[in-house]
Parts: structure tokens; sequence; C-alpha cells
């Protein structure tokens, strides 16, 4: 799933490439993917491009005078840049495609899913306040407002697991599931325990984790072309996605909980005193 640094990187990319270009069609190929029906998609027509806003994960293409196209990828959704659009609309079917959005250049970008699970979103609106999913975001952690003392009120008399709220974007927008496991393993903390239960010392060195993990991904990501980005996340990945592999601080195995529809990686010796998490219905909170 893209999360805050790639979202990041990819409204950067937008900005070089839609800003001051005109929208000339927006052809829906599952119409699935969109939320909204009023305005119309054909409002966007015509439109030019001026700015390129990041919500959390949303992205927010604002035009002159008119409405806002806000798109959420999803699990399995991705932005795909093109120097030149095929000819011809495109034909719906079994394959990834959902949306296509052209400019008067003959540039644009299509939207694409992969798998099954059909989530990724586009909403047509005239504030992005009006996307449910924006309304209810929390702050952004890189924000320059965001300090310490914020982010210890957040966390204040907070009953849940690390892992789960570092993922709530009501809580902290952008943070999903591959990086909470590398704030976390960055923290030298268990993804079990309790965020009502750190210490003022604890809580400083999760929001130090959490500034410095997600800025040095999006100065990762920087400057690089969409088709490029998913690559980059991965690769700058030290624990998410590397069951089985060496701990790249310790050397101990990194290990894996499973959960009905995704999971989490961490390293016993840096996070969890040596102990192997077990199923998380099972385990007891690691103190």
């Amino acid at each position: 799933m893209p999360e805050l640094p790639e979202v990041e990187a990819l409204k950067d990319f937008l900005v070089d490439h839609l800003v001051g270009h005109e929208i000339v069609r927006v052809l829906p190929v599952a119409i699935s993917v969109l939320k909204t029906y009023e305005p119309p998609l054909s409002a966007l027509e015509g439109r030019e491009l001026v700015a390129v806003h990041r919500h959390g994960k949303f992205l927010d293409l604002e035009t002159d005078g008119g409405p806002r196209f806000v798109t959420h990828l999803a699990r399995a959704g991705w932005l795909h840049w093109k120097d030149r659009l095929p000819d011809g609309p495109p034909r719906p079917g079994k394959g990834p495609l959902a949306m296509r959005v052209a400019l008067e250049t003959g540039e644009g970008f299509d939207l694409t899913e992969a798998g099954t699970q059909k989530r990724l979103a586009v909403y047509v609106v005239r504030d992005p306040g009006e996307v449910p999913g924006v309304a209810r975001l929390g702050p952004d952690p890189l924000a320059d407002d965001f300090d310490e003392v914020r982010f210890a009120k957040l966390l204040h008399g907070e009953r849940r697991q690390l892992k789960g709220a570092l993922r709530d974007q009501s809580l902290i927008a952008g943070v999903g599931n591959a990086y909470s496991d590398e704030i976390l393993h960055a923290a030298k903390m268990s993804p079990f325990k309790l965020a009502s239960a750190l210490t003022p010392k604890e809580t400083g060195r999760l929001y130090e984790a959490l500034r410095t993990t997600l800025a040095d991904a999006v100065e990762r990501s920087h400057g690089l072309a969409a088709g490029r980005l998913k690559a980059e996340k991965k690769s700058g990945l030290r624990v998410h996605g590397r069951t089985g592999e060496a701990c790249p601080v310790c050397g101990d195995t990194i290990r894996e909980v499973s959960f009905s529809d995704s999971s989490l990686q961490y390293c016993p010796t840096c996070q969890t005193d040596g102990k192997p998490l077990a199923d998380r219905r099972m385990s007891k909170f690691l103190k």
C-alpha cells in the first residue's frame, strides 16, 4: 500500500507534470472506483490544474475554479504516468486499468488496481473536506507543528497497541502497515506494547523514530519517477516484508505475526527482549 512517503513523492512528481496543464478527458474504466456523482467527472474537463496536495494517503488535484480530483490508492492501486497516452478510449475489461486522465499535451496518467479487493477510490468534490476519509484524518506527522508534546497528547490514555495506534488515520495521518513496522523497529519497541504504557522517555524515542523514518523515506523517494517509487520503498525497508532475513541492526532473524488480511514483521532482539511473539489473539502484551 502506498503510504505517506510514496504519496508525498507522487505529489511532487505530479506538481512538476500536471500544474499548468489542462484536463481534456477523464475516462472511467471501472465505474466502481468513482465514489461521488456530483459534480460529474465531466466538470473536470477543460479545467487547468493549479496545485497538487497530499492529505495523509490521499492525493488531491486542484483545478482553477472547478472541482477537485481526490484519490486514495488503497492497498493495490497505483498511478502510472504516460508521456503519450494510447490513441482511442480504453476498453473496459478484466485488466487492472480503472481510470485514465488525459491532458491537452497528449500526456496523462492511468489509475490501476491489481487483485480482487477493489478499494481504489476517486472523488470529485468542491472541497477535499467533503471526502469522509480526509475529514477524519489526524495530524500529519511531518507537519512543522507536529512536535513531541502534541504526539504525547495523542497517545495519552490510548489503550490500543502501538501497531494499531500508529496505523489509525484518525490519530496520525499517513502511516500504514509497512512504515509502522519500520518505526517500531527504529524505536526498539514491541508492536504489542500499549500506547498508554509508554514512559515520557519512550514517547520521545517513538516520536523521533516516527519523524526520522518518514523523513528519510521521503528523502529517498524525492525526485524519482512514479514508476520507480514502489521499488524504492521495498529496498529501503529494514524489517517489513523481510521475514526470515537477518536484522540489519543485530543480525537476529526477522519474524512475522499473521492476521486475517495482513501481517507484521519485527526483530525479537531489537524489539521484544529476544522473545518471539505468538498470534496476537493469544499473546500477552509485552511490557
